[in-house]
């Protein structure tokens, strides 16, 4: 502008520098929405105890997946991906960006508990909020049901979906049914019995396309926490006895049916190449639920251990253009990752307060780096810290416990601590700490100091837990 305005006389030529200054303003505000554009479309499916084998692009074969294996090979499977044991504590780990230890939220909340994910925690729906993003939770919250601790008390401007577990069901009143509330936004809309469960899938895959229709102008965020395949298992009708593997099989080719439609409609919509799809589970297979409970495929026990099969997800990432078709990650990473991930792509960066424990992954998606940016990955079972993992060592500290799927143990598995190298022995059979006493020291120390942080019951810098009411308070804090 001060070249072309050297050139003009001020006096003489101003309107034409009026009207340089109005295209020059129209072209900065074009950039602008240019830039924001540009800003990836996010969207996280997050089913229910799916266990590592139970898709095929990790190996499943009784059931079918066509969707996720066009996922797959259309995009990147990230095989050393971590999330939790159990339910409650996998969700916030997720939301935060923060093993669940330190934001206070161990195991499984159960319906009407005075405790949730606390309000002054930073959810990833806040954080792209702030950037401008549209946001909705469809599906199982199970961060407290309260309305206190509800998604839209924390980021996510709609909700519809079951608020906890399907199985934490009470009876109707006037049915003696059992039920489960079915939620949008903050009011019950309906209570479900076990036969309307079987359309849950169908109803949140609509939902979601929906959200993605309404907000497809605009960076969006869909979280999509499915409630299959937690038992009871209700696969929809068009899907019931088509598997080979019985009705947990049925299942999970809906929710392959259902990923391919959020696709489809991504692709129809012309937005495929602007989203980052991430398809995960929570934890591992409920191996105790036998036919309905899923399996770990090569891996070591299932929901509720620390064993790999426990706490290792099948996981796809799908972004076409940027995530390069066909790819595999083996680096180690996790849903405490995807926070610091998502916020970076956005243009935006985590502030250094409060303090969370996950790392941006976006050069292992991208393809520039194949190293993992965490020190270590850490795997507690609600306050205890029970084995660390850096590179292919893990370093269990606890006694292992028993899978009940079985599956022989090995006569050590009670024996502390315990090494395995995971890429000559993804079963965890293999002890040999005897052999390795430096790697021994050297994963100890890790771990003294992220207990002494976090864990057991003195930490340093454990953050509180929810506690209604009182959370209204800190809201609106957060809010200021």
């Amino acid at each position: 502008m001060i070249t072309i305005a050297k050139a003009f006389s001020l006096e003489k030529n101003l309107p034409v520098l009026i009207i340089f200054s109005l295209v020059s303003s129209l072209l900065c505000s074009h950039a602008e929405a240019s830039q924001s554009a540009k800003k990836p479309n996010v969207v996280i499916i997050f089913i229910d105890d799916l266990g590592y084998g139970d898709i095929g692009p990790f190996g499943a074969t009784k059931q079918k997946t066509p969707n996720l294996d066009r996922m797959a090979r259309e995009g990147m499977k990230l095989t050393s991906f971590y999330a939790a044991p159990v339910c409650s504590v996998s969700r916030a780990q997720l939301m935060t960006g923060c093993y669940g230890a330190r934001v206070s939220v161990p195991g499984v909340y159960f319906p009407n508990s005075k405790n949730g994910l606390n309000l002054a925690e930073y959810t990833i729906a806040e954080r792209l909020k702030e950037k401008g993003y549209a946001t909705m939770c469809v599906g199982k919250w199970h961060l407290g049901d309260r309305t206190e601790f509800l998604p839209t008390r924390q980021g996510f401007e709609y909700y519809f979906g079951i608020p906890f577990s399907n199985d934490m069901q009470k009876k109707s009143i006037k049915t003696s049914e059992k039920t489960v509330p079915l939620l949008r936004d903050e009011k019950v809309i309906e209570s479900l019995t076990d036969e309307q469960q079987s359309k849950i899938v169908e109803r949140y895959t609509d939902e979601a396309i929906s959200f993605i229709r309404k907000s497809k102008d605009k960076p969006f965020f869909l979280y999509l926490p499915h409630t299959a395949v937690h038992t009871p298992i209700h696969p929809g009708v068009a899907f019931a006895g088509k598997s080979a593997n019985g009705r947990f099989g049925d299942w999970v080719e809906e929710v392959d049916w259902s990923t391919g439609k959020i696709l489809d409609a991504l692709r129809d919509l012309k937005l495929d190449e602007n989203t980052l799809v991430i398809f995960t589970s929570d934890n591992g297979p409920w191996l105790v639920k036998g036919a309905d409970g899923g399996s770990a495929g090569p891996l070591r026990g299932g929901k509720g251990s620390t064993w790999e099969g426990g706490v290792r997800e099948p996981t796809v990432a799908w972004w076409p253009g940027k995530i390069a078709p066909g790819s595999v990650c083996d680096a180690v990473a996790g849903t405490i990752d995807l926070l610091p991930t998502v916020v970076a792509l956005a243009g935006g960066t985590v502030p250094a307060t409060p303090v969370i424990d996950g790392r941006d992954i976006s050069p292992l998606l991208l393809g520039k780096s194949t190293k993992s940016p965490r020190e270590a990955h850490y795997y507690f079972h609600g306050y205890n810290l029970e084995a660390v993992r850096q590179g292919e060592w893990k370093l269990a500290i606890a006694p292992g416990k028993e899978s009940k799927d079985k599956t022989p143990q090995t006569d050590d598995f009670q024996k502390t601590p315990r090494l395995y190298n995971l890429d000559r022995d993804i079963g965890e059979k293999n002890n040999v700490a005897d052999n390795h006493p430096e790697i021994v020291t050297k994963l100890q120390l890790l771990v003294s100091r992220m207990n002494s942080e976090i864990g057991g019951e003195n930490p340093t810098a454990r953050r509180p837990a929810g506690t209604a009411p009182s959370q209204r308070a800190k809201a609106a804090a957060k809010s200021e």
